[in-house]
C-alpha cells in the first residue's frame, strides 16, 4: 500500500530525518541541574539532526515507512494553497469568503514562525499573512470561551476572494520605549501600536477587545500534546507551593474533537487543547475552509456579500470543504514535525548560560523536560511519541506578564495580562528557518534579550535579574536559549 515512490519522493523533498551523529559529546555532570541525559536531543528518538532553512519541516525520525507516508501527504496539503470556488481544482476549492492566507504555511513558513511587518510608517498598508487580530466583546460564548465581536467576528480578516471585501485594512506603528541595563548600555524597546482602517462593514462595537497573535513555529506539537496533563498540573501545584511571584494557573477551554472542557496548552493563551482542534479552526478562521467539526462559514449577519459567496465542492466532502481523512492527515503532519537538535550544547558559554538561565529562576516557568505518556490522542497522533525524554522548556500554564505586554482580552480562564509559557525549543534556529528571530505573542521582540526585558508581573524578579548581570553574563544567557 505504501509504495516506494512516496518514499522516494519524501527523500527528494528533503522531508527524512538526518540520522543521528555516530558518536555524541559527554554530557555536563546532570548534578548541575537534574539535566535529562538527552538534553542535546530535544524530541527524544524524534529528534532530528538539521540546521538548515527546512530544520523545522522535517518528521519525526522514529516514524515507520506507512507513518512518513502520511506525513507526506498532510505535508501537501499544509503548503499548497486553495483557491476560490467554483473551481475544476475540487480537492482544493474553497477558500474564503474572508481569509488571511490560501495555505497553513502562507503564516507558518517553512513550518516556522511569522513576523509583524517591518514598516514603521503608520500609513503605509502592510502584509497581514502571519499576525492575526483577534477580537471579542465583553462576556463569553455558550462554553465559555470569548463573545465574538458581533459584526467583524473573532478575527479581522484583511482578505476576501472575488465579490466579497476583506474586512479592512492594518497598518503598525511603533512607540520606542527607551531602558538601561544596570551597568549603563542602553537599549530601545519597540512598543507596537494596531490601527484597523477602512472597515468594510461599518464601525465596530464600541467595547470592543483586539489582541495581536503571531502564528509560531509548529515543531513538536504532538510531542507537546503527549505531556500527561498531571504533569502540567503539577508545575502549578510546585509553583503555588514555592515562596516567590511565579505562580502559574492552567486554562481549560472546550475542545471541538473531544466535545468536553480540556487543559489547553496550545495558542498564546493556552486557549487550544488539542492539535486536531487548532488545525481545523486555522482552516476555517485563516483560510475560510470548513470542516466536519467546523461546518460552518464565519460570516456574520452583517457581511451579506460572505454570506451569498459561492462555497467548495462540498458533494463528496460529507457537505465541508475538506474531506475528513484530508485533514487528519494535515492533523498528522502537524503532529510529528520533530524538533531539531541542539546546537553547541557543550560550549562552555552555553554550559555558562544554563547555569544562568537556572539562577535567575527562569526554568520555573520554562521547565526544561518530560517524559511523554504512552497515551496519545486517540487516531491522530503516532506511538512514536510516546514515552520520549523530551525538553522543550515550558510548564504549559499561564502567567500574568505585567501590564507592558497585556492584551486586556480574557480567553476562557486567562485574563488579560496573561500568557501561556512558549516552548523554547529551536528558537535558536528561526534566523535560518525564517530569517528573523521576532519574539513574544506579536513578534514585538527583536531577538532574545529584548523578550526577557519585556517580561514583567510574574516574571519581573527574572528579568530584573538578567538586567542586572555584566554583559558577558548577558551574552552568555543568551547563547544558551540560542542552543535550544
Amino acid at each position: 500500500m505504501y509504495g516506494s515512490a512516496l518514499i522516494a519522493a519524501l527523500v527528494l523533498a528533503g522531508c527524512t530525518a538526518q540520522s543521528a551523529p555516530s558518536s555524541t559529546a559527554s554530557e555536563a555532570p546532570s548534578a548541575l541541574f537534574d539535566r535529562p541525559a538527552a538534553d542535546a536531543q530535544p524530541g527524544g528518538k524524534t529528534t532530528v539532526y538539521s540546521n538548515g532553512r527546512n530544520a523545522f519541516s522535517l518528521p519525526a525520525a522514529n516514524l515507520n515507512d506507512a507513518e512518513r507516508t502520511r506525513f507526506v501527504v498532510g505535508n501537501s496539503f499544509f503548503k499548497r494553497n486553495w483557491v476560490q470556488a467554483p473551481a475544476s481544482t475540487t480537492a482544493r476549492d474553497g477558500l474564503g469568503p474572508h481569509f488571511l492566507a490560501r495555505s497553513c504555511a502562507g503564516c507558518h513558513v517553512q513550518d516556522g514562525r511569522a513576523q509583524p511587518p517591518d514598516f514603521h510608517n503608520p500609513l503605509a498598508p502592510q502584509p497581514f499573512a502571519g499576525l492575526l487580530m483577534r477580537l471579542s466583546v465583553p462576556g463569553t460564548d455558550a462554553h465559555g470561551g470569548p463573545k465574538h465581536e458581533p459584526v467583524y467576528g473573532d478575527q479581522f480578516n484583511t482578505m476576501g476572494v472575488n465579490g466579497v471585501k476583506g474586512e479592512g485594512t492594518l497598518t503598525l506603528s511603533y512607540e520606542t520605549i527607551p531602558g538601561q541595563y544596570a551597568d549603563g548600555t542602553a537599549y530601545a524597546l519597540e512598543k507596537p501600536i494596531y490601527h484597523l482602517t477602512d472597515l468594510g462593514y461599518g464601525p465596530m462595537a464600541a467595547d470592543v477587545m483586539v489582541s495581536p497573535r503571531i502564528a509560531p513555529q509548529v515543531i513538536g506539537l504532538g510531542l507537546l500534546e503527549a505531556i500527561a496533563e498531571s504533569d502540567i498540573l503539577a508545575n502549578a501545584k510546585a509553583q503555588a507551593a514555592t515562596a516567590g511571584t511565579i505562580k502559574g494557573q492552567p486554562n481549560y477551554v472546550w475542545d471541538a474533537y473531544g466535545e468536553r472542557m480540556m487543559l489547553g496548552r496550545f495558542g498564546w493563551k493556552a486557549n487550544v487543547a488539542s492539535v486536531a482542534h487548532q488545525s481545523s479552526a486555522a482552516f476555517l478562521g485563516d483560510i475560510g475552509i470548513t470542516s466536519k467539526r467546523f461546518p460552518h462559514q464565519t460570516c456574520t449577519p452583517a457581511q451579506k456579500d460572505c454570506l451569498e459567496a459561492p462555497t467548495g465542492n462540498a458533494k463528496g466532502k460529507n457537505g465541508v470543504e475538506i474531506e475528513d481523512y484530508v485533514l487528519d492527515e494535515v492533523i498528522f503532519y502537524q503532529s510529528t514535525l520533530a524538533p531539531a537538535a541542539r546546537r553547541n550544547a557543550q560550549d562552555e558559554q552555553v554550559l555558562r548560560g544554563e547555569s544562568l538561565f537556572h539562577a535567575a529562576q527562569c526554568a520555573q516557568c520554562h521547565r526544561p523536560s518530560y517524559r511523554t505518556s504512552e497515551t496519545l490522542f486517540p487516531s491522530l497522533s503516532s506511538k512514536a511519541l510516546s514515552g520520549q525524554d523530551i525538553t522543550p522548556y515550558t510548564d504549559l500554564l499561564l502567567h500574568d506578564m505585567g501590564p507592558a505586554l497585556a492584551d486586556g482580552r480574557p480567553d476562557f480562564a486567562a485574563n488579560g495580562q496573561q500568557w501561556r509559557t512558549p516552548p523554547l525549543w529551536g528558537i535558536g534556529l528561526l534566523p535560518a528557518v525564517n530569517n528573523h528571530q521576532r519574539l513574544l505573542h506579536d513578534g514585538r521582540a527583536r531577538g532574545v534579550a529584548e523578550a526577557i526585558l519585556w517580561h514583567g508581573g510574574e516574571a519581573e524578579p527574572a528579568r530584573e535579574q538578567f538586567r542586572h548581570m555584566p554583559a558577558p553574563d548577558r551574552a552568555a544567557l543568551v547563547q544558551f536559549v540560542e542552543s535550544l
